[in-house]
């Protein structure tokens, strides 16, 4: 403000400002208590300044801003406006703001008229954000009231307009100061997360159109705005953002333990808010898509939010397809989980009180289709699912890998579980690293976000691997042991010893996690400091992996963890030297690599072998198998042993059979048998499970098979009915199949064909199709279904029983690639 003249001081404001500033000089306690009585002096000030200036009738002080919600920060600005109805005198408002500025207060004020504030409003988001808490504080109180009731008006007008704008500031924010979860000197007020969201999700409340989940969320802007009062008072100066050397100070003065107990703190307030955001601007999606009468299927996030929000489902059957409820349709995505409105939502028929797998499975299927599952879902499943049996049933562990394997898309999914204390229900050991800080300027993520982070890379990598879920499940446990004292990775492999077993993992597979976990650091730590050209460096490594399979595994589990850690962490020469290193230990360990040993037939199988053999007809059993051990469980698998006479396409035909009845091959196995000497047996040994929970009957499956064995059912012309048909999803990126020629050493007696791709209704069909075409024998299969990652080994042989020549067996590899996509 520019003048000429200065008014002489009011009459006697001195106590009122004299009580603020020793209440802000005062080191007590910090608390909601001290920034309401240090906001109800500030008023008395201004309102003493108000009455000695001379105000005439038709004029109020208004409190704007943060200082209108009633609660001040030591250093936080006073935000005020002199309102009025009629001409007012030059000298009035400077009356009231030279004094302020005397005392060394920072303000932030402006003098106008009802219209002109509203006129200010509409074409400035902030002016009218910061109107939308305007308090009284002095004068006319009529003036205030219109004032408000206008501003509110104007606000709930204008929501649909205004609220992509404000959603905008925040994407906008986010960019500059990164989300508050994961800065180790993060801006308490700006960031993702911050008391500025907080902010805004009040505003969004006001305009009646959504309101945030409620729950913790008073106390984690209550926890923020306690930090920021006790920075201000250590640092003297109005700051926000919490710096490294300040967070001792800071901890001490809040009677925090130290400065990574703080982090913990504020981290987990950020996450509250920030997931309170997520939901509250997919509410809003939904509900303005729904004014403009269009539908949308929403980006991963939007800041970087997923949307729209919904309410439970309690529509569709299961299996039922695309349902109609008034205008909302409903798309079954898993047993029990259907699709509405861009989210994942519970179905009719699904129970979570009997169904302890049904979060896995509804997260799972949520990630794959690059969904998220709705707040109300994730509450419920929270307050009615019961936790999982020790050990895990196996549809649990795929569906945890199955979510991992989606990427990115698990990245909010995995929040949302978190935000509910899901995460730590199926892994207690999680809490230890909950939004713990590392203090390494290399890392740019809290533990627990880091795992998250490094599953994410290794879903990419699952084609390197031939267990992609042990490659995941690594990935997300390699750093369980920084909540414990000592070596992180000595710790983790005790954590992960004991937790594998409890995850349904057998003794093989604990033994591999627990190696990987243990040196998760070994491969980069040697190729950067050893001499490579010493072989007591390349023994240093096949000391710590015996096996290829696991050598393997630790290169790509070495690659995600670095490059979830940081740019700083992984360069094209670190790169370089790991290949080399792992290069030299494989050949190191391929002298020691065996093929597998096929298990003898069982009873069972002999038996139906046999039979086959003497009528010449198909011969199949089927054994359901059972979710769980709990009385009363569903069966929710079948284990199906068909035996035919050896034919071409059978692999392909059956497992088009199965894709029509909906079900999905866990894993699968061929060989061939001749148990009367009457010629070939082809034997197939399956797991299967059924997509959404119900199995077909027993005697359909048989019938069916039969029928598309004799040529009745045309397989081929009914899956591809039923895929054009089917609503189109776009789902989540995924890496592209690997087909490949296994080296001659892999079997002398047939061709090694190894597949690994993303799983997909009919994959199996597709693969045995083209095998099929390419005039080979499929002798022996070994189909392996990884969470939803297909690992497939197929023993090929010419029409005389010997292996394909290089250029055949490449022609054989393009035409499988060509079938796949």
């Amino acid at each position: 403000m520019t003048t000429e003249t200065r008014p002489s001081d009011p009459a006697d404001p001195a106590d009122p400002a004299a009580a603020r500033a020793a209440l802000i000089a005062d080191p007590g306690p910090v608390g909601r208590p001290r920034r309401e009585e240090l906001a109800r002096l500030t008023d008395d000030w201004l309102s003493g300044l108000l009455d000695a200036a001379g105000a005439p009738p038709g004029v109020a002080l208004v409190a704007v801003g943060g200082y209108g919600r009633g609660e001040l920060s030591p250093r936080s600005d006073l935000d005020v406006l002199l309102l009025h109805d009629g001409p007012i005198t030059r000298e009035l408002p400077e009356r009231i703001w030279y004094p302020v500025w005397d005392a060394g207060a920072k303000l932030d004020h402006s003098v106008r008229t009802v219209a002109e504030a509203r006129k200010v409003a509409a074409a400035d988001l902030k002016a009218q954000l910061g109107l939308l808490d305007a308090r009284h504080l002095a004068g006319d109180p009529a003036l205030t009231a219109e004032l408000r009731a206008a501003v509110f008006t104007d606000w709930r007008a204008s929501a649909p307009a205004r609220l992509p704008e404000l959603r905008e500031l925040g994407r906008e924010r986010a960019e500059r100061h990164g989300e508050l979860s994961f800065l180790l000197e993060p801006d308490l007020k700006e960031a993702r997360g911050g008391l500025r969201d907080v902010v805004a999700l009040d505003a969004v409340a006001a305009t009646w159109l959504a309101d945030a989940p409620r729950d913790g969320l008073d106390a984690a802007a209550l926890r923020l705005s306690d930090v920021r009062d006790a920075l201000h008072l250590v640092t003297g100066r109005a700051t926000e953002r919490l710096s490294l050397q300040d967070q001792d100070q800071v901890a001490e003065r809040l009677g925090v333990l130290d400065a990574d107990t703080l982090l913990r703190q504020v981290y987990e307030a950020a996450r509250t808010i920030a997931y309170a955001s997520d939901v509250t601007w997919r509410a809003v999606d939904r509900v303005l898509a729904a004014r403009t009468g269009r539908g949308r299927r929403p980006a991963r996030r939007a800041f970087p939010f997923t949307g729209p929000f919904t309410a439970p489902f309690t529509g569709a059957g299961r299996g039922t397809g695309a349902v109609a409820r008034g205008t909302v349709e409903r798309r079954p995505l898993a047993d029990g989980v259907v699709e509405q409105d861009g989210e994942a939502v519970l179905a009719q028929g699904a129970r979570p009180a009997t169904d302890p797998v049904l979060p896995l499975r509804a997260a799972a299927a949520a990630a794959q289709n690059g969904l998220t599952v709705s707040y109300a879902t994730v509450r419920r499943l929270a307050a009615e699912c019961r936790p999982l049996p020790v050990p895990w049933p196996d549809e649990a562990r795929e569906q945890l890998v199955t979510l991992m394997g989606a990427g990115e898309a698990a990245v909010p999914v995995w929040e949302a579980l978190e935000a509910e204390g899901l995460v730590t229900r199926l892994l207690p050991d999680w809490e230890r690293v909950r939004c713990r800080p590392q203090r390494n300027a290399v890392h740019r993520w809290t533990v627990d976000r880091h795992l998250v982070e490094t599953a994410v890379r290794a879903a990419a990598m699952t084609r390197r691997v031939a267990r992609p879920d042990l490659l995941l499940v690594a990935a997300l446990l390699h750093d369980i042991g920084k909540g414990w004292p000592g070596d992180h990775s000595e710790a983790g492999e005790v954590i992960v010893r004991d937790l594998a077993p409890r995850m349904g993992f057998g003794p093989e597979d604990t033994e591999t996690l627990a190696v990987l976990v243990r040196h998760h650091l070994t491969l980069v730590d040697t190729a950067t400091r050893r001499d490579p050209d010493d072989p007591a460096t390349v023994e240093a490594i096949t000391k710590a992996v015996t096996t290829l399979p696991e050598l393997e595994l630790l290169h790509a589990l070495t690659e995600a963890d670095a490059l979830a850690t940081g740019p700083a962490a992984w360069s094209g020469w670190r790169a370089s030297l790991v290949d080399g290193l792992v290069a030299r230990a494989a050949d190191r360990l391929a002298g020691a690599a065996t093929a597998p040993v096929e298990a003898a037939p069982t009873a069972e199988q002999e038996r139906l072998a046999v039979e086959a053999a003497r009528t010449g007809e198909p011969a199949l059993s089927l054994r359901a198998q059972a979710a769980g051990t709990d009385p009363g469980t569903e069966p929710m698998g079948v284990e199906l042993t068909l035996a035919v006479p050896d034919r071409p396409g059978l692999l392909g035909t059956a497992a088009g059979v199965l894709a029509l009845h909906r079900l999905a091959v866990r894993s699968a196995g061929l060989r061939e048998l001749d148990p009367v000497g009457a010629g070939p047996v082809l034997l197939l040994s399956w797991r299967v499970a059924a997509e959404f929970g119900e199995l077909p009957e027993a005697a359909r499956l048989r019938a069916d098979l039969r029928r598309a064995l004799d040529g009745s059912l045309d397989v081929e012309r009914r899956l591809a009915e039923r895929d054009a048909a089917a609503p189109r999803r776009k789902g989540i990126p995924t890496p592209p199949p690997v087909v490949a020629v296994a080296p001659a050493v892999a079997s002398a007696t047939a061709t090694v064909l190894e597949v690994r791709a993303h799983d997909a209704p009919g994959l199996l069909h597709r693969i045995g199709r083209a095998l099929d075409g390419a005039g080979v024998r499929v002798r022996t299969a070994h189909v392996s279904t990884l969470g939803a990652e297909a690992v497939d080994s197929f023993y090929l042989t010419d029409a005389h029983g010997r292996p394909l020549d290089a250029g055949r067996a490449g022609e054989v590899a393009a035409a499988v690639r060509t079938a796949l996509g």
